[in-house]
């Protein structure tokens, strides 16, 4: 009798917990969403309502409601009943007024705010939830101090605080487990701590805070005008300044300024004269340039022009909207010299890109790849085409124009391009959380690194199979180059394609050949160059993908050809190598069953005839069946391996190589 009323206490509470959670999002629904966008109903099960990602043991776990023009303000009662709450993403919306108190959060693992429209300090109570790992509140306008307690989150992994009006000085963050971090663009003043935890971090994390100085941004000198360093001019009473004249101090620094406007006026006087000067003898220069990693995208391009026997182009631009420039790229035609935004013209210009500086990421069959940081500290990627011939001019511009149209959460969004004389730039969102690649093998170039948790494999598989589908179904696309190291890791760690649709901008008459491993993710019949890729090759590279991460190894061999119809016994010998050493995964009962499951999936996908594959659609539907399963089946198991996904990421190297 006891027990059954044991019982039937656990279940009334569980359900007055579930209704308390139902009540909190219906209050904040109520709170900020006068568009109706949220469909919850009350009386139904919040768990299955839009934007509840996760609920453990009927609670709300996971509420991600992103991009649903939601606005207001949020009473911070509304969030308190939330306890439960491990992940909280309200981020692109409109969100106005202050970031309420979220202390009875105390579960809150990832909290992401960012790009609304909040205002007033940070919010200190985050600063007690001690479980917290990554904290985004970048794009608002929040105010104030960055409390000094926010070092007492002892697992803080990610903290992204750019472009608000943050004032003071830099907190002095020293957790180990700091791998992320940005605070540029605010009013920060002072010297930046040299902690283990900071001094990991370079220029980028700090830009466009004028009175800030330290060895992370090269300037040890802090302003001795800044009114957080030095005090104030105004020290002495007024009358008292007035009767002895200036002070000693007052002299010295307007001393310093004339001599300084001296000094500038001579320099612009020399410059003029040897440019003058120049002009006249008709003197050509002809320096050795840096390598193109250290000069930057303008200086890159500028290489290939000479290369071609065109001028080169200074490290300027023509702004947004291009134009002829003295010495530099012969424009022509319409849209060409420019900067053309596909969809949202994002807050840069062409003069911006050209002048950033870039690091090469990787290089292809198709081009090269870099990361392009811009004075204002903005950081995209910039894929450069290796041949700008193919395909031609109308066929590019109206490829682009589709690819540019693709927006799902799975796929790395195209934001522009940019067409000159035989130089053609791609620009996509820049992705500082590394690709698939990293994660799974490390800082391992060999490709040997370890097989991922099941859980891990079904969430990254059916995020890709997600966006393989958008792309073969909506769009009528091809992605063609399925790999590793062509899916990104977004900022909540989702996985998301990259380089798709581009094949067709490889010169058909190329003998260039991939590199080995890049080769074995292709279909066998797509192997010769002058094949075009079909959605049947890109399920085959889908199922290649499926063995990488159930193995951690690269298919630096033929898979296929190599183990035939052995590969499960092959797949499964890894595994246990793996178990064996202490580093694999749980050998339980649940995790057996999933992963053959997903063997099951990668076989169909690696069928040697392309018309014995599923389509993509089948391949997912596959997917979340196994999930499903593995939910219910992980809720009547004692699976809980250290290997789940949210903390295989807590591995994640801060940038990789990328060969595209």
């Amino acid at each position: 009798m006891a027990l059954i009323f044991v019982i039937l206490s656990m279940i009334l509470s569980s359900s007055m917990a579930q209704n308390n959670d139902a009540k909190a999002l219906l209050d904040l629904k109520a709170e900020i969403d006068p568009l109706d966008n949220l469909q919850w109903k009350q009386g139904s099960d919040p768990c299955t309502w839009e934007g509840v990602r996760e609920c453990k043991r009927g609670r709300v776990s996971k509420l991600v409601v992103e991009n649903t023009a939601l606005s207001g303000t949020i009473g911070g009662a509304t969030l308190s009943l939330l306890t439960e709450l491990r992940v909280l993403s309200l981020k692109s919306n409109n969100l106005t007024g202050r970031i309420p108190d979220l202390s009875e959060l105390v579960n809150l693992k990832v909290i992401y705010l960012n790009l609304n429209q909040f205002t007033g300090p940070f919010p200190e109570s985050l600063t007690s939830l001690h479980r917290l790992k990554i904290i985004v509140l970048s794009d608002n306008k929040l105010s104030g101090a960055i409390p000094a307690s926010i070092t007492q989150l002892p697992r803080l992994y990610m903290m992204y605080l750019e472009n608000n009006m943050f004032s003071g000085e830099v907190p002095s963050l020293n957790q180990t487990t700091l791998r992320f971090f940005n605070v540029s663009n605010n009013h920060l003043v002072g010297l930046i701590p040299n902690t283990t935890a900071l001094s990991q971090f370079n220029k980028s994390s700090f830009l466009n805070n004028l009175n800030l100085c330290g060895a992370q941004i090269d300037n040890t000198e802090c302003n001795p005008l800044s009114p957080a360093l030095s005090p104030a001019m105004s020290i002495l009473p007024p009358k008292r300044r007035h009767r002895h004249g200036l002070s000693t101090q007052a002299k010295i620094i307007i001393g310093a300024i004339c001599g300084g406007i001296a000094i500038l006026l001579l320099s612009l006087g020399l410059i003029i004269f040897l440019r003058t000067r120049r002009r006249r003898r008709g003197v050509q220069t002809d320096k050795k340039e840096p390598p193109t990693e250290e000069r930057g995208v303008s200086a890159a391009m500028a290489t290939t022009e000479r290369e071609k026997g065109e001028p080169s182009g200074g490290g300027g631009g023509g702004g947004g909207g291009g134009g002829e420039r003295k010495g530099g790229f012969s424009w022509e035609g319409d849209k060409l010299g420019k900067l053309v935004f596909l969809g949202e013209v994002m807050n840069y210009n062409l003069e911006d890109l050209l002048k950033a500086s870039a690091e090469t990421l990787g290089r292809g069959t198709i081009g090269s790849t870099y990361k392009a940081v811009m004075e204002s500290g903005y950081i995209v990627t910039v894929k450069r085409l290796k041949d700008s011939r193919y395909p031609k001019l109308e066929e590019f511009r109206t490829q682009l124009e589709v690819l540019g149209k693709l927006n799902h959460p799975n796929i790395v969004p195209l934001r522009a391009y940019f067409q000159a004389k035989e130089e053609r730039l791609l620009v996509f969102d820049y992705f500082p959380n590394g690709s698939l690649f990293s994660l799974v093998h490390g800082n391992r170039p060999s490709g040997g690194g370890k097989p991922l948790h099941w859980t891990s494999c079904l969430k990254i598989a059916e995020d890709l199979a997600t966006g393989l589908v958008y792309i073969h179904e909506n769009c009528e696309l091809i992605h063609g180059n399925l790999k590793s190291s062509n899916v990104l890791l977004g900022s909540d760690f989702e996985s998301c394609l990259t380089d798709y649709g581009l094949q067709t901008f490889r010169n058909p008459e190329s003998n260039e050949e991939p590199s080995a491993a890049s080769l074995f993710y292709r279909a066998p019949e797509c192997r010769d160059n002058r094949r075009l890729p079909t959605k049947e090759a890109d399920v085959y590279s889908f199922g290649v993908l499926l063995l990488e991460l159930m193995t951690g190894k690269t298919p630096f061999q033929d898979l296929v050809q190599q183990h035939g119809a052995d590969i499960p016994k092959w797949v499964r010998s890894v595994r246990e190598e793996e178990t064996e050493s202490g580093e694999g995964s749980s050998g339980n009962e649940t995790s057996e069953e999933k992963l053959s499951a997903l063997l099951n999936i990668a076989m169909t996908c690696v069928a040697i005839t392309p018309d014995n594959r599923p389509d993509m659609k089948q391949v997912l539907k596959m997917i979340r069946e196994t999930r499903v399963e593995a939910h219910v089946s992980s809720n009547n198991s004692s699976d809980h391996s250290p290997g789940r996904w949210s903390d295989t990421v807590q591995s994640l190297p801060r940038e990789e190589n990328l060969s595209i």
